[in-house]
C-alpha cells in the first residue's frame, strides 16, 4: 500500500514522502496515530506542499544550530571527580552530566543528553573529545577536561 507521511518515521521517511509499506502496518500503525494518509492524486499533491514546508523547516532548523554551534565551541566544560591515584575516576561522567554542565556555563543553551555522543561514559582523569550532534549535519566538537578532586 502507498502511504503519503505526515510526520518523520523512524527509518521510513520524513513528512511528504510517498512510501510502500504492508497494508497492516499502515492500518494498524501509521493511520490510527495520524504519521502517514494512504497516497491518491489530491493527496500526492499535499505531499509535496508538506515536503516543501518540511524544506523550510529544516534550513532553518540548521541555522539555528549553527548559530548554537558557535556559541558552544567557546565553552571550557571541566568536572572535577574523586578519582584513584591511578588517574581513574570511582564514578564517571555521563553524558547527561555533560549537558547539566552546558546548560550551567552555557548562559541559557540548553542541550539534551541524547544529543551528546560519546562511545562509553569517561571514566578517567584527562582530556576527553565530545561531539554534540545538534542537527543531522551541524556536529560541534568539544574538549571535556576531568581532573582529580581534592
Amino acid at each position: 500500500m502507498k502511504v503519503i507521511l505526515q510526520k518523520p518515521v523512524d527509518n521510513l521517511g520524513a513528512p511528504g514522502e510517498v512510501v510502500e509499506v504492508k497494508n497492516g502496518y499502515a492500518r494498524n500503525f501509521l493511520f490510527p496515530r495520524g504519521l502517514a494518509v494512504q497516497a491518491s492524486k489530491g493527496a500526492v499533491r499535499h505531499a509535496e506542499s508538506l515536503q516543501a514546508a518540511e524544506a523550510r523547516r529544516t534550513s532553518a532548523h540548521k541555522g539555528e544550530a549553527e548559530t548554537l554551534a558557535a556559541q558552544l565551541s567557546a565553552l571550557q566544560i571541566t568536572f572535577a571527580e574523586r578519582a584513584g591515584e591511578d588517574g581513574k575516576l570511582f564514578g564517571s561522567v555521563t553524558p547527561a552530566e555533560i549537558a547539566d554542565e552546558i546548560t550551567r556555563i552555557g548562559g541559557g543553551v540548553v542541550v539534551e543528553k541524547k544529543t551528546i555522543l560519546i562511545e562509553e561514559p569517561i571514566r578517567a582523569v584527562g582530556s576527553h573529545p565530545v561531539q554534540v550532534q545538534l542537527h543531522p549535519e551541524v556536529i560541534v566538537d568539544l574538549t571535556v577536561e576531568v581532573t582529580a578532586a581534592e
